[in-house]
């Protein structure tokens, strides 16, 4: 039984072919729609009001961003998966905040959208089954790219997934922020099979791109205070204890 409808609205016919059957192949997951069509696109998504929508920016008619303002104007609550191959900031920023939930750069393999896609609809990988836990996860996900997002730190770059993971590990158990060289570091690493001395680094390089950005009022607003200067950036440690706080201060 198909319990998530999938529309794809891409301009390659043979990446779609591809990608379709990547997602057909998710257990409870069919792709019920395809357009290179922006206009067309919308129609279908009107009617048969997909679950997910898997988006490329450039389309024929109206391009991807259309059709998310489109989307938003209706209230669709299909979550959308951009896809595209540019990778500036204010064209990341402006997927979000236009509803997509997830911005995946190209080249990309379809893998990348399969595991979205179950992380999304709070399916676990493994078991196939319904996991509010997993559900949980997801969201959590979204909050924090999109803090990311807003403070500089791009997807494309390592350090955003070590980051991400950091702060998902100090949510469920804030107590891991107090041995992040022996505890956090080093899970990490196994989580994407690298070392704790690589993931340090990696993350301390996405804190400097987004002090270096000058997004440092933006770390401030998050705190509700001036905690920091153009000078004083707050460590690994820090950040991820900060943005984890956040989270669990709004719920997650």
């Amino acid at each position: 039984m198909v319990q998530n409808k999938v529309v794809i609205l891409q301009d390659n016919e043979q990446a779609i072919e591809s990608l379709k059957t990547a997602i057909c192949e998710i257990d409870g997951f069919d792709v019920v729609g395809i357009s290179h069509d922006g206009e067309e696109g919308l129609a279908l998504i009107e009617k048969l009001e997909p679950d997910f929508v898997v988006l490329w920016l450039i389309l024929k008619s109206i391009d991807g961003f259309g059709v998310l303002e489109r989307l938003k104007e209706t209230n669709s609550k299909a979550k959308v998966l951009v896809v595209s191959s540019f990778m500036s900031e204010s064209v990341i920023s402006r997927a979000l905040s236009s509803g997509a939930v997830y911005y995946i750069a190209k080249p990309f393999k379809s893998e990348i959208v399969k595991s979205r896609l179950i992380e999304l609809s709070g399916k676990a990988e493994v078991s196939k089954e319904f996991s509010g836990i997993e559900k949980r996860k997801s969201t959590l996900d979204e909050k924090i790219s999109k803090i990311f997002i807003s403070v500089g730190i791009p997807p494309h770059i390592k350090g955003y997934y070590y980051l991400r993971e950091g702060v998902k590990m100090a949510v469920e158990n804030p107590e891991i922020i107090n041995n992040i060289t022996k505890q956090l570091y080093p899970k990490i690493g196994e989580r994407f099979n690298t070392t704790a001395s690589k993931v340090e680094r990696a993350i301390r390089h996405a804190i400097e791109v987004a002090c270096n950005r000058g997004r440092i009022e933006t770390i401030n607003s998050l705190l509700g205070i001036r905690a920091y200067s153009i000078n004083d950036k707050p460590t690994n440690g820090e950040f991820i204890a900060l943005i984890a706080d956040k989270m669990l201060l709004e719920g997650a």
